[in-house]
């Protein structure tokens, strides 16, 4: 006697793009949260953000400021604007060294097996690196204005010209985070995020006007983009905005985000996949 048996079909239900975007957004937000606890129990975390720019603002502005002469302004107008770039630039590319530790720990391994998405451990770094900017801007605008700072430029002028600023910061933590799947230490990433982020700033118009600089280099500083970020920035900040400036600043970020965004996801799931 045979005996017939039915296995009743299963359906499993496959979430929609939608769904898996609110799951990402979610996990990216308990990643944000786990780092910000973080600066609590460890407030030196705080110290590129806190420290260093108000060093470097107090340094520019009495050991170079009376040797270096600008057209239109008063060389701590002019200043400001670098130094906001620099030290998001260098904040937030620090992702890349956190994210290391964070591998070298073995944290990582203890986040693969919980059921989040790959993205969520980049993106929540991403973010708190992005809050830790935004407190710098603070800092630093409160400290221009002691030393003598005076920025003309109107309400709307300052939160395009910071919108501008912090989306920038964003995208080069992809960078960063881009340059610490391809290397192995913490101290490596810091070393390769020098070599990139040194010359960039100094060759710019942050602290000095780029018609100074030698033919060839002027024509490299003029183009990059940490010299337009600038420009726009100080537009904004000293009441002369430049639109073609903005646009194309937007799109330098935009560019930055939708090329290195994936590519450290894919190499983050690749370094992460063993």
């Amino acid at each position: 006697m045979s005996v017939t048996t039915f296995s009743p079909e299963v359906s499993v239900a496959i979430p929609s793009a939608g769904q898996r975007f609110a799951w990402g957004v979610s996990d990216a937000l308990v990643m944000l949260k786990r780092n910000l606890l973080h600066i609590p129990r460890n407030p030196e975390l705080l110290l590129d953000v806190t420290i260093s720019p108000i060093m470097f603002v107090l340094l520019f502005r009495y050991v170079f400021g009376g040797a270096i002469a600008v057209q239109g302004t008063t060389y701590v107008n002019y200043l400001m604007a670098g130094i906001f770039v620099q030290t998001l630039v260098f904040a937030t590319m620090f992702s890349g060294v956190f994210l290391q530790q964070d591998l070298q720990k073995g944290l990582i391994d203890r986040f693969r097996s919980l059921p989040i998405a790959r993205s969520a451990v980049l993106t929540g770094r991403t973010l708190t690196d992005l809050l830790r900017g935004t407190l710098a801007v603070v800092v630093m605008l409160v400290v221009g204005v002691a030393v003598g700072f005076r920025p003309e430029g109107g309400l709307g002028g300052w939160l395009i010209g910071f919108g501008l600023l912090l989306l920038f910061s964003f995208a080069m933590t992809w960078v960063g985070i881009t340059l610490a799947m391809l290397v192995r230490t913490p101290e490596a990433v810091q070393g390769a995020l020098f070599m990139i982020a040194f010359p960039l700033t100094f060759a710019s118009s942050a602290f000095v006007p780029v018609e100074t600089m030698p033919g060839w280099l002027r024509v490299f500083a003029e183009n990059q983009p940490l010299t337009i970020i600038i420009d726009t920035l100080r537009g904004y900040l000293l009441g002369q905005p430049n639109t073609s400036d903005a646009f194309l600043s937007l799109a330098w970020s935009v560019g930055l985000i939708v090329v290195f965004f994936p590519i450290s996801v894919w190499l983050f799931t690749k370094r992460t996949a063993n």
